[in-house]
């Protein structure tokens, strides 16, 4: 699944079944490692990151069965180190880092891999297990980190707002001994969902989606069962989709409210936007949308995860709309791959200038990471004439069955 070969010119219409939160599933499979009791996880889905998660896990040493859902018991996990050729395939591998200390007291982890997209430093998740008692040794490209008994709880302030640093510092804490305060937390939905699944296994979490999350250590944590939330990444992807196409979608089995600043940049392009318990629907049926002037920001603002989406809607719409990224400095890297298909694009440090033309034009495109991947992939959808689309493993660690997906919708996209 390298390659895809895509015939444009598409309007996308009707309904689309969300799959779960990669950033939601992914921590709350390593953070399994904190309990010896059984744990039972739904709405898992079915990406190469969830796939090298697990199997992760299981050379610590977990038992896991996959059915509808999947069953982990981490009773026998007895290794508290991790090999490089599965923690340098994806960013998420350092959350595995907390759960070991809290297990075993220490651990051995290489740097973690994922997106080139930029510096993503992982100075803050270290500090904070640093100030919860670990002593770690950061020595090329290794890890090496452990602890005198339990982690001790902490004030911490988060000198910058950071989701995963914010996750490792809950996971740390959720065993640690005393109080930890996390201020300047993240505010993500998947920081709730975490904090839900830990709370529902006996840990003790309270501010989870505030500024200040409180978690009060206790001695142990038990079995149970979690259904992980609906990815909002992928349903605004969807959104995006049917308003760069001048279609109807409907996503169904998402949560809106997740989606509260995405709906209302897309309701300034023109949608027509409709909402229910847990569904979305996009109406941009005869309409070319209007161009956006918009910000990545932490939660609640909008994600850096929808900025390509939010660039191509840019580079088709009526007008002139600028982009500034303001989360990391090589996110615009898809770009050069929109130009070639036409698009009319200027980049100046962090801000994009789009200039929007009528029609996008099929070529011979490369993708070069997650997000930037399933942008091209609908650029290609919409482009006059057959595009191939290259490197596209990127797009399978995020996105579950992308190109089946589309296709129901009224894409022509067949796998090379």
């Amino acid at each position: 699944m390298n390659k895809l070969c895509i015939k444009g010119n598409k309007n996308l219409n009707g309904n689309v079944i969300i799959s779960g939160s990669k950033n939601a599933a992914l921590p709350i499979l390593f953070m399994t490692i904190l309990t010896k009791e059984k744990i039972q996880i739904s709405n898992v889905p079915n990406l190469t990151d969830i796939q090298i998660a697990l199997k992760l896990l299981i050379h610590l040493g977990a038992k896991i069965k996959k059915r509808n859902n999947i069953h982990i018991d981490a009773s026998s996990i007895n290794i508290f180190y991790a090999p490089y050729y599965l923690i340098n395939k994806i960013r998420a591998s350092i959350w595995i880092l907390g759960p070991l200390l809290s297990r075993f007291g220490r651990a051995k982890i290489y740097l973690p891999g994922g997106c080139k997209i930029g510096n993503r430093p992982i100075d803050l998740h270290l500090s904070g297990l640093t100030q919860l008692g670990a002593i770690i040794n950061v020595k090329g490209d290794y890890i090496s980190a452990y602890i005198k008994g339990r982690f001790q709880g902490k004030y911490i302030f988060m000198e910058k707002i950071s989701v995963g640093a914010t996750i490792t510092i809950m996971s740390a804490a959720t065993l640690a001994q005393g109080l930890t305060i996390i201020d300047n937390a993240a505010r993500e939905p998947e920081i709730i969902d975490i904090a839900k699944f830990l709370n529902s296994i006996g840990a003790n979490i309270v501010g989870a989606g505030k500024k200040t999350i409180y978690i009060k250590g206790v001695s142990k944590l038990t079995g149970g069962k979690h259904k992980i939330i609906p990815d909002r990444i992928e349903t605004g992807t969807f959104l995006i989709a049917a308003t760069i196409s001048q279609g109807c979608i409907i996503c169904q089995k998402t949560e809106p409210k997740h989606l509260k600043t995405v709906l209302m940049n897309l309701s300034k392009s023109g949608a027509i936007i409709t909402t229910g318990k847990d569904w979305i629907e996009l109406d941009m049926r005869g309409k070319r949308p209007k161009s956006l002037n918009i910000n990545t920001a932490p939660y609640p603002g909008l994600p850096t995860d929808m900025q390509s989406q939010f660039a191509l809607l840019n580079t088709i719409s009526q007008g002139v709309g600028v982009i500034t990224e303001n989360i990391f400095e090589n996110r615009f890297i898809y770009a050069s791959q929109l130009i070639k298909m036409g698009a009319k694009l200027k980049i100046k440090n962090n801000t994009m200038t789009c200039y929007g033309i009528p029609k996008l034009i099929a070529s011979n495109i490369l993708c070069s990471d997650l997000r930037g991947s399933a942008t091209l992939i609908l650029a290609s959808c919409i482009a006059i004439g057959v595009t191939i689309v290259n490197h596209t493993y990127h797009l399978f660690r995020g996105y579950d069955s992308f190109p089946d997906k589309l296709n129901k919708l009224g894409a022509d996209i067949k796998i090379i």
